[in-house]
């Protein structure tokens, strides 16, 4: 894989059903990334969402007016087949950010990416983590060694791509291989790109070994960004390759508005502060403020059985600086400025998610796609 040069950036989005169409946004999101010349569209990859269904209501949230259902979420290789089938033109990548070890049987996971690879003649990228326990849990997938089980995953998967067509056989705890065929081609001689989604020490460690990108999201701030790539990279020359090769990726939300104004009233929304759920406890208590999920909290999705009531009282006193550390907020040139320091302490490549619909008001939702926009274009630069 050749060293990437400069600065890239990916629009990366949820992907639910609309009142209008299953595609209607999807596709509008990709023409985005097209029009502003970005590297990558890329959605993610969930059966429920990582907001709590209990205020995703047009009180709390103005585009649940439009799409009503915040866990009808699309199925991501069908949909990206789709979209490459449709849309002709333009060279952006597609990517999953990021598709579960564990929720998928990873033969399945290096045949989708695989075929989306020959469908986009080399422009398919596979996401990939452990997921989520609230992700996985509730679809009867044993939470119990997740690590494990996604280095077994991405083993397998390398297994079956380096196979050749030949029969397999191989010895695994969780995904043992018996006399399997793999007979698809790559791409002109190469397979999709693997981006690990890794926070803790062992999943960095798997990173260096394996991957082409670290992939990590949500719940990192740029020291420690930069402590962990320090890790990759040497987890990467303790296998013997070249630590560059690596590119130092991450997934990142913002919510911007025209004015400053409209940024703090999103901020202060409900919606906002239920998005802060998702962030580690150990945030929380940075900011003086206990996590309602509890002190060993490491963040990600939520339960979806907590009421109406209870999320209001969880989220009475999240507190504005902890938005504003976890996510990239502001103007345009606030927000382009809060991405450089990423730059500088090691990113080479930023996938930007506007979450500004995580307030009441859809017209001011659907208005921050002007400044998202500029952000987009602006990122560019960096």
């Amino acid at each position: 894989m050749p060293v990437m040069s400069g600065f890239r950036v990916g629009l990366g989005n949820a992907i639910v059903n609309s009142r209008y169409s299953a595609t209607a946004f999807p596709r509008a999101d990709y023409l985005t990334a097209v029009a502003a010349g970005l590297d990558a569209y890329w959605v993610g990859d969930h059966l429920n969402a990582l907001f709590p269904r209990s205020i995703y209501t047009p009180e709390y949230v103005g585009v649940a007016k439009v799409a009503p259902k915040v866990d009808a979420c699309l199925e991501p290789w069908t949909l990206l087949g789709h979209l490459a089938s449709r849309t002709r033109f333009g060279r952006v990548r597609l990517g999953v950010g990021v598709t579960d070890a564990s929720r998928r049987n990873p033969a399945i996971t290096a045949q989708a990416a695989a075929t989306l690879h020959l469908i986009t003649r080399g422009r398919a990228i596979l996401g990939i983590g452990v997921g989520e326990r609230e992700g996985n849990e509730p679809y009867g997938v044993d939470w119990t060694k997740p690590v494990a089980r996604f280095e077994e995953a991405i083993a397998t998967i390398r297994a079956l791509w380096d196979s050749g067509g030949a029969i397999v056989s191989r010895d695994s705890p969780y995904f043992p291989l018996r006399n399997a065929v793999f007979d698809l081609p790559p791409y002109r001689g190469k397979w999709p790109e693997i981006w690990i989604a890794a926070h803790g020490p062992r999943m960095l460690r798997a990173t260096g070994r394996y991957a082409n990108a670290w992939f990590p999201g949500l719940t990192l701030r740029p020291k420690e960004y930069a402590r962990g790539l320090e890790a990759v990279k040497t987890a990467a020359s303790d296998a013997g390759r070249d630590p560059t090769c690596i590119t130092p990726a991450v997934w990142l939300f913002v919510v911007t508005g025209r004015s400053q104004q409209e940024v703090e009233e999103t901020l202060s929304s409900e919606a906002a502060k239920a998005f802060a759920l998702n962030l580690p406890a150990e945030m929380w208590a940075s900011h003086g403020v206990q996590h309602p999920l509890g002190d060993d909290f490491s963040g990600g999705q939520v339960p979806q059985t907590l009421d109406e009531e209870t999320v209001l009282s969880y989220i009475k006193d999240v507190p504005l600086s902890l938005l504003k550390e976890a996510l990239l907020t502001g103007t345009p040139e606030d927000v382009i400025d809060q991405a450089a320091d990423w730059r500088d302490h090691g990113l080479r490549y930023l996938v930007a998610r506007n979450v500004s619909i995580l307030q009441p008001s859809l017209r001011k939702s659907l208005a921050s796609n002007a400044p998202f926009f500029q952000i987009l274009r602006g990122l560019k630069k960096l």
